[in-house]
């Protein structure tokens, strides 16, 4: 019943909403965050030892050793943590600069896509799931001032 649980880990994610960031473990089988973002059976992810705090000039904080996360109301995720190389799942691909724009945040980071021969509006429709990888990202919001 619980051998389930035995291969899973702890990832420190951050998660942003339009309003707070969400920081925690979740203990999950997935090597990379969109994996565990997108291949969620629930609509929710459990993290674990979770500081919440408001974003913008509020700055009230708050600590919880769980919490339970409404993935409709995550923008975007990002982790500090290093994700091996798995060459056995690697698709050849092409990076490319984009700017996301998730209101009220701007992302500016490297996206990669499969090759278009050119062709990035093609590129850009063979991307699938709600949340994307970018990596070398940054991020910012200046209406939260954040």
């Amino acid at each position: 019943m619980y051998s389930s649980f035995r291969d899973e880990t702890p990832v420190e994610l951050i998660l942003y909403t339009d309003a707070l960031m969400t920081r925690g473990l979740v203990r999950t089988s997935q090597h990379r965050v969109t994996d565990v973002l997108n291949h969620n059976d629930e609509a929710f992810l459990i993290l674990e030892d979770v500081t919440v705090e408001d974003l913008g000039n509020r700055g009230e904080t708050t600590r919880v050793d769980y919490a339970q996360v409404n993935l409709d109301a995550v923008l975007f995720a990002v982790s500090n943590a290093d994700v091996p190389s798995m060459p056995e799942l690697r698709t050849p691909k092409e990076a490319t600069e984009a700017v996301i724009s998730v209101p009220p945040f701007k992302i500016v980071g490297t996206i990669h896509l499969l090759p278009t021969q050119g062709n990035l509006r093609h590129g850009l429709t063979e991307l699938t799931g709600r949340f994307l990888p970018v990596t070398g990202a940054t991020f910012w919001s200046d209406p939260l001032g954040e």
